[in-house]
Formats: structure tokens, sequence, C-alpha cells
């Protein structure tokens, strides 16, 4: 069975608690703010910055 692109290279641990904070921001978070303060669009930017990182460290191997 293969990955799913999103999640390659990413732990389980990091995977769950990644929609853990998710779900909670949508519950509990904010109103939804503009692109610079918004939590949930700085979470999604922190996982593409990871899962680019991955990407690059399978690359170079």
């Amino acid at each position: 069975m293969s990955r799913s692109g999103s999640s390659r290279g990413l732990s389980i641990g990091y995977r769950i608690g990644y929609r853990l904070r998710l779900i909670g921001l949508t519950i509990f978070g904010p109103a939804q703010l503009g692109e610079g303060n918004d939590p949930k669009a700085r979470l999604e930017r922190e996982r593409a910055a990871r899962v680019a990182a991955s990407r690059a460290r399978a690359h170079s191997d």
C-alpha cells in the first residue's frame, strides 16, 4: 500500500498531533483572522514546511 502524498515522511505522532491541533483551532479557536495572524493558516504553513523538508531529505538520500 502506498503512502498518501500529504503525509509522506511525517511520523504518526506528528500527524495525530496536527489533526488534534487543527480540530481544536476549528472548534475553540478565534474567528478567522487575516492571513498573517490566523492560527489555522500558520499551522498549515508549518505543516507544508515540514512536508517540503521531508521530501527534500528523501530526494537527497
